[in-house]
């Protein structure tokens, strides 16, 4: 069964890093039965519920068969709370001194008003799904591409007792100064573009868009596959521009809101697992004991050192923002032999042929071949899920 629809889980009042949301929600799918140990599969940076499927099914590496699989969507990704989808509880329609205004008011949530979100605040709301709604006690394993690989850490740090494995694809436990920097560029394009104004725009800003589009696609992919046009896809695209707005101006317009594109990406660049809730606006006399700083505070490798469950680690060899050094020295962190490292050899970098998959939005690719250029890709999952099964033996 490689089917599900999207359910959606209204926590009512929630505390995010940035502020309050009055009525956040959880977009989630399931897949397989609940009785069997259950593996959660959360999404990445520029993906859907829909495009979680590349993994999910029967003789899968998350095979529904033997697994309860749950894929969660990222708030701010446009299914989960959002900017896009956040309703503003109170908009004024008149002049101030003509209304009989009501007090303790909310400050507006939505567009570029939206509060700050942490990888944190996501894997508290996930954990609420999970052990709520759909009664799980504990997991068998977290998997996770990219962002989806850096929640896999959080969740072993945040929950030690619940999470039994996890497996980091594409990702980090901390996102490097490097990786940082990198992100600021695409965000100056679509921020700095005449139709974004400063996020209170009345349409779709496309220029801001497609702009944040071409100034990502080249740390997408290891300088090798440009250097033997990989780009071209065996004849699919014509020029490295058809590439370019085929693959990345379109991934993301008309098909992301860009607050939403902005929003998702500062959780990103937050991401810290030594670090939790350092970037959360609560005042320390008002958070619960779960969300107090942990005593590894700032010390990644200490913080690492304290994860209990098993850990497998998959960077790509050309990835230029989640490198495999980075990967390597988290292992190294790790006690004794719960952490376990396996590059990935391709030169598709972040991308790994089999990952564009994941991806939705793309009008010009309706099915896994056409996305990740054939039997190369096939390869490429074929080793990634041989790993992926092996690890969960």
């Amino acid at each position: 069964m490689t089917d599900s629809e999207t359910k959606y889980y209204h926590h009512g009042r929630f505390s995010i890093a940035g502020g309050i949301l009055p009525d956040a929600v959880t977009a989630y799918r399931t897949y397989g039965d609940p009785k069997n140990p259950c593996i959660v599969f959360p999404t990445s940076y520029g993906s859907r519920l829909a495009g979680q499927v590349y993994l999910i099914g029967p003789g899968k590496a998350l095979d529904t068969e033997k697994y309860f699989v749950v894929t969660f969507a990222l708030f701010s990704n446009g299914e989960s709370s959002s900017p896009s989808n956040t309703v503003r509880i109170y908009k004024l329609t008149l002049p101030c001194h003509e209304i009989d205004l009501p007090t303790h008011q909310p400050a507006p949530q939505d567009g570029p008003f939206f509060p700050a979100v942490t990888y944190e605040d996501n894997i508290r709301a996930q954990y609420t799904v999970l052990t709520q709604q759909l009664h799980v006690q504990r997991l068998r394993c977290v998997v996770g591409f990219s962002m989806g690989g850096q929640q896999a850490y959080y969740w072993a740090v945040m929950y030690p007792d619940f999470v039994e494995r996890f497996v980091c694809i594409c990702g980090s436990a901390r996102t490097s100064p490097h990786n940082y920097c990198f992100l600021e560029g695409p965000k100056a394009a679509l921020l700095n573009s005449v139709d974004f104004k400063d996020g209170h725009y009345d349409k779709s800003p496309e220029r801001g868009i497609r702009a944040f589009g071409r100034v990502y696609c080249a740390w997408a992919y290891g300088q090798t596959m440009f250097r033997r046009k990989g780009y071209l896809k065996g004849g699919y695209y014509n020029t490295l521009n058809d590439f370019i707005v085929g693959e990345w101006e379109n991934m993301f317009y008309p098909t992301w809101d860009a607050n939403d594109i902005l929003t998702l990406a500062r959780t990103w660049q937050m991401g810290d697992v030594s670090k939790l809730y350092a970037n959360s606006a609560m005042d320390l006399t008002i958070r619960t004991a779960d969300m107090k700083p942990q005593s590894t505070h700032g010390d990644l490798e200490a913080t690492l050192a304290q994860i209990k469950a098993k850990g497998l680690i998959m960077p790509c060899k050309t990835d230029l923002y989640f490198p495999p050094e980075d990967s390597e020295n988290e292992v190294s962190a790790m006690k004794g032999d719960l952490g376990k490292l396996v590059v990935i050899d391709s030169d598709w970098g972040h991308m790994g042929k089999y990952l564009l998959s994941s991806r939705i939005g793309r009008s010009a690719f309706t099915d896994v071949t056409d996305i990740a250029g054939g039997n190369a890709s096939e390869e490429d999952t074929k080793f990634v899920t041989e790993q992926i099964i092996e690890f969960l033996k």
